[in-house]
């Protein structure tokens, strides 16, 4: 048996992983979400600061949060997507809101119709890209302001 082609084999396969580990690896990098300088409502007030959201990166890291969930689905099989349950935490607190304010009823006692015109508007405000690249700043409404700081207080009590 000819051992040098078996070992020719298995560097080829090796090289070629690490050159495309290299490419995606770079590509993830290159494209990844920027970091904004502040999220303000289109009012004007600061939500919070670039250095807030770095800050938050640090501390979720020097905890171990890969072990006590994933972020945007990626990580921890032993525990909850927390970008998933922060995303409905978020939406159910905009649709309640929006329901309470137009219909005098929580959301889940309106008919269908209705809850499907909240979600359409739900999906306007949460799809639409508010990041503005010449001011790297994210501005979202006040609303969704009001429904950060809800969330975040349950996060805070979490953590």
């Amino acid at each position: 048996m000819n051992y040098r082609r078996l070992w020719i084999g298995l560097a080829v396969v090796i090289v070629a992983s690490f050159l495309v580990l290299g490419y995606y690896g770079t590509q993830i990098y290159r494209v990844k979400p920027p970091i904004p300088d502040k999220v303000v409502t289109s009012n004007g007030n600061v939500l919070f600061s670039g250095q807030d959201i770095k800050d938050g990166q640090n501390v979720w890291q020097s905890m171990g949060g890969q072990e006590v969930g994933s972020i945007w689905g990626h990580g921890s099989y032993v525990a909850p997507d927390w970008t998933a349950d922060w995303l409905h935490r978020e939406s159910m607190f905009m649709l309640n809101h929006w329901a309470e304010h137009d219909y005098d009823q929580t959301y889940e006692q309106l008919d269908s119709e209705k809850k499907a015109l909240l979600q359409a508007r739900l999906q306007n405000e949460m799809r639409t890209n508010t990041y503005h690249e010449e001011t790297n700043e994210v501005v979202i409404s006040p609303l969704r302001a009001q429904a950060i700081r809800h969330v975040s207080q349950h996060y805070t009590g979490l953590f």
